[in-house]
């Protein structure tokens, strides 16, 4: 199959349409815009349904009905839509909608840098929602990465019966990268489980759509297998998000969602994601020419956080270093999976700017001439 230079937004698309999306609500901004633009072409043809909506709350308010109606339902969006959808992230995951919700970053807060790269909001992307519920979130650092995360993200919202965000950033968005992605197939036709008229609707039972099975109550009140409302004790509530919680983390393709770059006998790792991670590669090779043993774990799924990977890191490297596009945010997470086990430094920026890879290696190389496990210096 021959290469075409795709755009990540493009490829996002594509992703979509192999994995069977028919509908798509959203609304224009930067830089997801191109994302809206080639559904608005795309979907149609299919015989699917696009909808501009009048702001990100109706977009994501209209994939849950959607998804309640039967369809493979979308949006996408950047930093400040992304916030308005939070309230609706939470109602998603409390009614155990499958969808999904791409969120290309730039920076902020507020409406920031329209086009400007960020990795801003990987903590929102987890705990934004009020409540405790289960996340499932995946980022990219390629074109061919954005076309094979969104694949996926159909895919976990399905079986885990949750909204799944991918983060991308503004430059893996927009970028174009020679890829050979393979046309949608045609359009397929949905089949639902037959269940029983008293069968549980929630708490791990398959997802049926209304019409589909038995009369069912979804709402975002705490409510149990059947839907109905028991706001008198959360017990069930509780239960029922401590099971999707477990599942997604015992999930083998969320558990360790990480790509790892020359690790085999590094003395310094590197985590990093999505566009920051391809000039962490980049550093690791010129590091590597100048005697100094790094590797990179590039992290494709952010929540749930790959600790048994980042802890197996900590264990044989002298220090960890977390390079992201925000002022430290999954640095945290790391800090927190690494438990002291090796010195976590964090290189951070939130200017809209990129890390070049001399700037990661020149930090790395301070880092490997001082720290060393537990973070004594080095003779």
């Amino acid at each position: 199959m021959a290469k075409r230079l795709v755009m990540g937004n493009e490829a996002v698309v594509q992703g979509a349409l192999a994995a069977g999306c028919d509908f798509y609500a959203g609304y224009p901004i930067t830089p997801a815009t191109e994302i809206m633009e080639e559904m608005s072409r795309e979907l149609p043809r299919r015989g699917g349904v696009f909808l501009q909506m009048e702001d990100e709350l109706g977009a994501l308010a209209a994939v849950i009905g959607a998804a309640w109606g039967g369809a493979r339902a979308m949006t996408a969006t950047s930093g400040p839509g992304f916030s308005l959808m939070q309230e609706h992230i939470g109602y998603a995951a409390m009614t155990e909608t499958p969808c999904v919700v791409v969120d290309a970053q730039r920076g902020g807060p507020s409406t920031g840098l329209p086009t400007l790269p960020a990795q801003g909001d990987v903590m929102q992307a987890r705990f934004g929602s009020h409540g405790d519920r289960p996340a499932i979130v995946l980022t990219a650092s390629s074109v061919r990465g954005a076309y094979e995360a969104t694949r996926r993200a159909f895919a976990l919202a399905e079986r885990h019966r949750q909204p799944v965000v991918l983060l991308l950033d503004a430059v893996v968005a927009h970028m174009r990268e020679p890829v050979d992605l393979p046309p949608p197939g045609p359009p397929t036709p949905r089949t639902w489980p037959v269940l029983a008229p008293d069968a549980p609707r929630f708490g791990g039972a398959p997802f049926v759509p209304f019409g589909a099975g038995p009369p069912v109550v979804v709402t975002g009140l705490a409510h149990d297998v059947r839907g109905l409302p028991r706001t008198g004790s959360g017990r069930e509530t509780e239960r029922m998000l401590r099971a999707a919680a477990e599942r997604i983390e015992r999930d083998p393709e969320l558990a360790e969602g990480v790509r790892r770059y020359r690790l085999d006998d590094a003395e310094v790792g590197i985590v990093a994601y999505g566009i920051t991670a391809r000039a962490a590669q980049e550093a690791v090779d010129a590091l590597r020419a100048v005697g100094v043993r790094a590797g990179l774990l590039d992290l494709e799924v952010l929540w749930p956080l790959a600790r048994t990977s980042l802890a197996a890191l900590a264990e044989q490297v002298d220090a960890v270093v977390v390079a992201e596009l925000n002022l430290g945010q999954m640095a945290l997470a790391v800090e927190a999976a690494v438990g002291g086990r090796a010195p976590v430094r964090a290189l951070t920026r939130a200017d809209g700017g990129l890390f070049a890879p001399e700037d990661i290696a020149r930090f790395v190389r301070d880092v490997a001439g001082v720290w060393g496990k537990g973070g004594r210096a080095y003779a």
